[in-house]
């Protein structure tokens, strides 16, 4: 910690020494005589002194000192707009432009979308852009699952849990944002499933190193959703249809109310499935043959329902504040189990359901060099599972009388979680002048858990809190034209826990802890990025990170997820290199292409394991394990019509305790970590058709194939090859058509998932859905 401290008060004592001269924000939006957004156009100041480019939304933005700056405005097919503006404090300043046919052939401007600059910048990070798929029916996670060093596992069909790996760090290492706040703000019902897509702009995956304005203990990434920033009035509605009784609808929009600076989002979404897809090969009783078989069965309890409706109210760019958002939100989710941790263990009437309630308010405001940010959120979130049937389930539907409840063969229970969560993310920066940057972040998260039993009298109640103060600093260099960008940043993190619960201490290890306990932990690193040319840059970035345990791994689920309280917080040094660059042909032909390498050297690794006679999973700690890997993509893209994209990820995780706790070599040294994908890729292409039938029409067609290899579910130092459980390798391929007209304002697709019918699996004995077909209508007004 001392050492990253002294670093930085070097590297501030080298600061140029002419004195700090004010810097202001110059922003706006681009737009044609329709008011529709001129994407992509490049601002040009004082002869080439400064250039930005323009969003997809047509807006820019860019700090310069106080004075008087000449330039002009380009964009293909458009008249150059020349334009003289003196700035003396932050200005808006908005400007039209005019077609030019004959430009068209001639102007050649490359623009960069928001993500793909954040990809070109100081960390490793992929950002993963919405708009090419808001009219297919898919989720975040379809998309995230897409992309390089990036994996996706779900248990089942919609609506079933999901373990996310990026980069060989998987489940609650990577941490999820919506706007730079924690999703689970928005109650655990919400997740990257069914958030709705169209109120989305783009994903954000951070690998191994997280910015510190997201105030994260992440140890393997960060998931960021930014929402969509549209400065005008807008509806967006859809509604899709697909197999297994599957339907969705999403409604929002955006309405500026005249003569004020006040706006009103408001965003309604629906999905249900019965998730009654086909079960392949499993086993039940026949009564003709007089012994178990081996047949196909459909589920037959496994229904999904989520509900979302929230309304935000604000201003922008008033004198007391950019913006200002105050929110509420409602969640519902019912969801029936089929499953537990693995198929074998069948259920027929259990249940979880959670419902949430969240209140936010958001505040930015800027003066000259300093900008600060405010978010507040308190959350009312409730769950409970049902468990009261004392029946053995089997795959056809029949039943059997248990001892037991269902899951875990005890009383019958209606088990309730009431887990309120209370978050603050404030940060403040300043910008001492063009070329350095300081930044301070705090966020606090209490989450709290009183459970409680509506029928199990003995089932211990308790009230456990935990809490956790993450405080970060952050200084950022940019030098030759933001070619060299660098930051450097150092974290604090302070954990504390009160538990309460004291029930079977053999498996939560409740009699091992202390119950009130307060510790502090620390990080540091350091990311940094040349761009030698267009076609080449390099970046590179080191951090030693901690990532404390979360309340689902601490203290369960309620459901399929046993709590372990002895849990030790995670620790990990993190290396990452890579390499990417985009290389122009001519006016068509573009490719683009990015390779990362990385290490982890992680301690109290945290994974989740099975028990194969209960169908549970418990969370524990591996004392040291070993992770390295790259991932590699290459895109090319012809007359905006074609792309093209292949990537791949490798990664090779290896358990590094060499001796048991009683001295003895332990068999699993040097074994690969079981239950997770470790090499796996993706082949995307399309083509889109244009003014097929009318002007301003779209057909698009997409192809889709993913393979992943094999890899087994327990330590391979365990038992025989040939009888080692082991999740088969995968290789799924999807198509759909799409088509467009009135400038995008009607939309309309199909596609069919898993076309070959192929046997789906991510995790061991859960299968996922096999062949599906869907439809969804979608229409933007504004």
């Amino acid at each position: 910690m001392k050492n990253w401290i002294l670093i930085i008060v070097i590297l501030v004592l080298h600061l140029p020494s002419q004195a700090a001269k004010p810097f202001y924000t110059l922003s706006g939006r681009i737009s044609d005589r329709l008011s529709e957004p001129v994407s992509f156009a490049t601002l040009t100041f004082n002869d080439k002194k400064y250039i930005t480019t323009v969003d997809v939304d047509g807006r820019y933005e860019i700090k310069l000192e106080k004075g008087v700056y000449s330039g002009i405005v380009s964009a293909v097919s458009y008249r150059t707009v020349d334009f003289k503006i003196e700035l003396a404090k932050d200005t808006v300043f908005d400007i039209v432009m005019e077609e030019d046919a004959v430009q068209l052939q001639s102007v050649n401007v490359y623009g960069k979308t928001v993500g793909k600059q954040l990809e070109e910048g100081a960390f490793s990070v992929n950002a993963v852009e919405i708009a090419p798929n808001l009219n297919k029916m898919v989720t975040l996670n379809d998309l995230i699952d897409r992309t390089s060093g990036v994996k996706v596992r779900r248990e089942g069909g919609a609506g079933s849990d999901f373990d996310l790996t990026i980069n060989g760090m998987s489940g609650n290492s990577i941490r999820y944002f919506i706007d730079g706040v924690p999703l689970e703000t928005k109650g655990t019902g919400l997740t990257l499933d069914n958030v709705p897509l169209n109120t989305v702009e783009r994903i954000e995956l951070y690998k191994g190193v997280v910015p510190s304005y997201l105030g994260a203990d992440a140890l393997g990434g960060a998931v960021n959703i930014v929402t969509r920033k549209k400065r005008q009035n807008y509806l967006d509605a859809s509604y899709g249809i697909g197999s297994f009784h599957t339907y969705l609808g999403d409604i929002t929009g955006q309405y500026y109310i005249p003569g004020t600076p006040v706006v009103i989002q408001p965003t309604f979404s629906v999905n249900y499935s019965k998730n009654d897809y086909k079960m392949k090969n499993v086993e039940v009783w026949s009564e003709e043959q007089d012994r178990y078989i081996f047949t196909n069965k459909q589920r037959f309890h496994d229904d999904y329902f989520s509900l979302l409706g929230q309304v935000e109210v604000g201003v922008n760019d008033v004198k007391w504040a950019h913006k200002f958002f105050v929110g509420f939100s409602y969640n519902k989710l019912d969801k029936d189990i089929q499953t537990g941790a693995m198929q074998n263990k069948v259920y027929g009437e259990a249940s979880r359901h959670t419902h949430s309630y969240n209140i936010s308010a958001r505040y930015n405001k800027r003066w000259e060099q300093v900008s600060t940010r405010l978010t507040l959120s308190h959350t009312w979130d409730h769950s409970e599972t049902v468990d009261t049937a004392c029946r053995k389930y089997s795959w056809d539907g029949t039943w059997m009388p248990s001892s037991g409840n269902e899951m875990n063969n005890r009383a019958r229970t209606i088990r309730v979680y009431k887990r309120p969560l209370t978050v603050l993310n404030t940060g403040v920066d300043y910008e001492l002048n063009e070329h350095n940057t300081f930044a301070f972040n705090y966020m606090l998260n209490r989450r709290g858990n009183n459970r409680y039993d509506e029928i199990d009298k003995n089932f211990e109640p308790s009230n456990d809190v935990v809490t956790k103060h993450i405080l970060s600093l952050t200084y950022s260099q940019s030098f030759f034209n933001k070619k060299w960008q660098t930051s450097y940043f150092v974290k604090d993190y302070i954990n504390a826990l009160s538990i309460k619960q004291s029930d079977d201490i053999v498996i939560t290890g409740s009699d091992k802890i202390d119950r009130n306990n307060v510790k502090n932990y620390r990080g540091a690193g350091v990311g940094s990025r040349y761009s030698v040319c267009e076609p080449l840059s390099v970046k590179g970035s080191y951090e030693h990170s901690v990532r404390l345990p979360l309340s689902r791994e601490l203290l369960g689920n309620g459901t399929t997820v046993y709590p372990n309280l002895a849990l030790s917080p995670e620790a990990s040094n993190n290396y990452n290199l890579g390499i990417f660059g985009i290389y122009y042909f001519d006016s068509l032909n573009q490719l683009s292409y990015e390779a990362n390498g990385f290490i982890r050297h992680v301690q109290n690794y945290i994974r989740a394991t099975v028990s194969e006679r209960e169908g549970m999973m418990q969370y524990v700690n591996e004392p040291a394990i070993d992770i390295k890997g790259f991932d590699v993509e290459v895109s090319y893209v012809w007359n905006n019509s074609f792309q093209f994209t292949a990537n791949a990820s490798w990664s090779d995780a290896r358990d590094l305790k060499r001796y048991k706790t009683d001295g003895n070599l332990s068999a699993t040294y040097k074994n690969r970590v079981p239950n997770r994908p470790w090499f796996f890729g993706n082949i995307d292409a399309s083509y889109t058709f244009r003014d097929l039938i009318m002007k301003t029409d779209r057909l698009g067609i997409v192809a889709e194939y993913q393979y992943i290899h094999w890899y087994y579910l327990n330590w391979e130092a365990f038992g025989a090859a040939s009888s080692k459980a082991r999740i088969p390798t995968q290789n799924i391929t999807n198509v759909s058509l799409s088509y467009c007209w009135h400038n995008d304002r009607y939309n309309v697709s199909l596609e069919c998932n898993n076309i070959f019918d192929r046997l789906a699996y991510d995790n061991y004995m859960l299968q996922k859905p096999g062949r599906s077909f869907g439809a969804k209508f979608r229409i933007f007004i504004n």
